[in-house]
């Protein structure tokens, strides 16, 4: 139901710092300016629903997305609902059930941590040892690979 093109486009949600998520949307193509949406999500059918409680505004005052705080997606789904109202039409809802491993959710991940580096002058050679970032879903170590730059000053 609604109107077309006025559902909200480019849904994406970025997972970050662990436990933070920010989803943002782009605004109906046809949508007015006094179109406002609304987000709801939860982790499983199970759950109940639960609104945005910090919404990410446009220069019009339009939620364009939402920052989520104290976020962990344990089975790797959660599922989407954006609605909206305006006077005079009827807007197109859009709803997504989104797992991690798709690119509409992006873990950004921290840098590795306890980062620990051991040179000796006598074989010109250096040992460097760190710990995996946090992540929120990523479990196994093998899953990530390393890039060293090393310069010298």
């Amino acid at each position: 139901a609604g109107m077309n093109g006025t559902a909200i486009e480019n849904f994406v949600c970025v997972i970050f710092n662990v436990s933070f998520m920010n989803c943002t949307w782009h605004v109906g193509r046809t949508a007015t300016e006094d179109t406002q949406y609304f987000l709801y999500w939860r982790l499983s059918k199970k759950e109940d629903v639960t609104e945005c409680q910090n919404y990410i505004k446009d220069n019009c005052g339009r939620h364009t997305g939402c920052r989520f705080q104290n976020v962990t997606i344990k089975n790797g789904n959660a599922y989407f609902l954006v609605n909206g109202s305006t006077s005079g039409q009827n807007i197109q809802s859009y709803q997504k059930m989104i797992i991690i491993s798709d690119y509409i959710i992006v873990e950004k991940l921290t840098p590795p941590l306890n980062v620990t580096v051991n040179c000796t002058e006598d074989s010109h050679r250096c040992s460097i040892w760190w710990q995996p970032p946090r992540t929120s879903h990523v479990k196994r170590k093998s899953c990530f690979k390393y890039e060293i730059i090393i310069e010298n000053k």
